[in-house]
């Protein structure tokens, strides 16, 4: 007859309401033999490692880290990937159960695991020596269901790191179930088959799980429903400078449609003006910022838009080639302006910088770019570099919300098609103001709404670029009149947005290989459906586009 103790160990204990049981600490509760013996089973390490690929593996070895603290080694899926790949791995886990079924995995591929139970609040505790990188895997960090308990932990895995050490975490797209509701593909993660891995309860405190499989039998994990910013935001408060995120390991991504985040995060010091910037970013501008700093972005701007200038052009033709008409835009709004040596330009989301060398060359002025993408700022002073410009030319990692220039020190402010990608646009307006000399110029161009729009018909667009509403000319107007600029003119240029989008998708199509190639397919076939939205509007006269210039009065304190 057995034991009530060996019964217990046989069962899960939540108590009389299970909604209730919020705890850190019983994570190992929940993790019994039966439900462990079964976790492979639900994993399905063949189909998992055939999706995953090498991603973890990659990053890994571009990052140079060759030894490796895996923090939730589970059943040990990834220490002993990362072993087979050469890599000096040390496997931790808070459970006894998981990590006596890791070693028993390990002993299959004829290796012998060091394991070591700890809890991460206390990691260093039990864990000696500096890693080349922390891994946090398998949805593992939502079991830390206080604020303090997270904020200790991460401070742990920093603490663990080499002072250039990288830690990867991931987590269930938590916002999409609590904002959209449960779906999942069941593709990358919890790839058994005729298994149900689903939430059974979820509030903003829980996520309540069940588990059920082939035999009938059904276990539950309480877990705290992470928001992918709220844990950047903590990663970046215990230290870590640089986050990039991946879904579903894309570097692009729509965010509602992915399972799980990929949190990568590099503990070393990448420039002075990076060290608590990030944070303090709108999620708007840090999604802007996600966005053009991944690699297939990056490279399909670079290759496909127009070169150094990737923005809406101006065309003369149908055929005119891309990089013509997008510096025509640039010569279009200089016009406007009385430009020479003693002006100083300001522009607010620069790119690559191609508007900034063509007014440093053809006037001689003082050109300041602030930019949000640190991989296109490093190829915008590569530029300036390369062209002798750097003396004239100043590039700031930063963001438009928060103008990291001084009270009236600005001629001009110029921007090309990037306001749109502010969270708090009349901000956007007051800090130009602020940084605006008496009688200075604010011009610009954005893709806009028209002020007519009918509700509703621009979702897909929003959706393809993460925006909740798009400016209008309208509203522009009226973001002015509150930070006190005043208009000058607006120039209705609607038409070239059509034209320009229409070009770029020809130009994707003609070029179909060389763009795959550039960014991946699944980039581009993205980017191909979001042009032909934009085409779609533009035409039905959803969308407007041109140059707005207003300015600071001369009286201006």
């Amino acid at each position: 007859m057995k034991t009530e103790a060996q019964i217990a160990k046989e069962r899960q204990e939540y108590g009389t309401d299970p909604l209730a049981v919020r705890d850190t600490s019983h994570y190992q509760a929940e993790y019994i033999q039966g439900f462990v013996s079964k976790w492979d089973r639900l994993i399905s390490w063949e189909t998992r490692a055939k999706s995953e690929g090498n991603f973890f593996i990659d990053i890994l070895k571009q990052h140079g880290a060759k030894k490796v603290l895996d923090v939730a080694t589970g059943t040990g899926f990834h220490s002993i990937r990362l072993l087979k790949a050469g890599f000096d791995v040390v496997s931790a886990d808070g459970s006894p159960e998981m990590l006596a079924k890791a070693f028993e995995n390990g002993r299959r591929y004829d290796l012998i695991l060091r394991t070591v139970q700890a809890d991460w609040r206390w990691l260093n505790r039990d864990i000696h020596g500096k890693f080349d990188a922390v891994i946090c895997l398998g949805n593992s960090f939502t079991h830390l269901f206080s604020e303090r308990d997270r904020r200790k932990a991460l401070a742990e895995f920093y603490a663990a790191l080499r002072h250039d050490g990288l830690l990867i975490l991931d987590q269930r797209n938590y916002d999409a179930i609590l904002d959209v509701g449960f779906s999942s593909k069941h593709i990358y993660y919890y790839c058994g088959d005729n298994i149900k891995a689903e939430p059974e309860y979820v509030d903003e405190g829980l996520a309540r799980f069940r588990y059920e499989f082939p035999d009938r039998s059904v276990y539950h994990l309480n877990m705290f429903p992470l928001r992918k910013d709220y844990t950047r935001t903590l990663m970046h408060e215990v230290g870590f400078q640089r986050i990039k995120t991946y879904g579903d390991f894309q570097e692009t991504y729509h965010h509602e449609e992915q399972d799980f985040f990929i949190h990568v995060a590099e503990k070393s010091y990448n420039s002075p003006p990076l060290e608590h910037m990030a944070e303090t970013y709108s999620p708007t501008v840090n999604t802007a910022r996600d966005y053009y700093n991944s690699n297939s972005a990056d490279r399909f701007y670079a290759t496909m838009w127009g070169g150094e200038d990737i923005h809406v052009g101006i065309y003369e033709s149908e055929d005119e080639p891309v990089f013509d008409a997008s510096r025509r835009t640039v010569q279009r709004i200089a016009s406007h302006l009385n430009l020479n040596e003693n002006r100083h330009v300001l522009d607010i989301g620069a790119g690559y910088g191609g508007a900034a060398r063509y007014l440093a060359k053809n006037f001689g002025c003082r050109v300041t770019c602030l930019n949000l993408s640190e991989a296109q700022n490093q190829r915008n002073r590569q530029f300036n570099k390369e062209q002798g410009l750097t003396s004239l030319i100043e590039v700031l990692d930063g963001s438009f919300e928060d103008i990291p220039l001084e009270d009236n020190s600005a001629d001009v402010v110029w921007s090309q098609d990037a306001i749109l990608h502010s969270g708090n646009r009349i901000q956007v307006f007051k800090e130009v103001q602020r940084v605006l000399k008496p009688g200075g110029e604010f011009i610009f161009t954005d893709p806009m709404q028209s002020d007519d729009c009918p509700e509703g018909v621009l979702q897909p667009v929003l959706d393809r670029i993460h925006l909740n509403s798009l400016g209008s000319v309208g509203f522009y107007r009226k973001a002015a009149e509150l930070s006190g600029l005043k208009e000058v003119e607006v120039i209705d240029l609607s038409e070239q947005l059509v034209n320009h989008y229409r070009r770029i998708l020809k130009s994707v199509n003609d070029n179909y290989d060389k763009a795959v190639e550039a960014s991946g397919q699944d980039y581009i076939d993205r980017m191909k459906v979001g042009l032909n939205h934009w085409i779609e509007a533009g035409s039905k006269g959803y969308l407007s586009w041109g140059i707005l210039k207003f300015a600071c009065p001369p009286w201006k304190r």
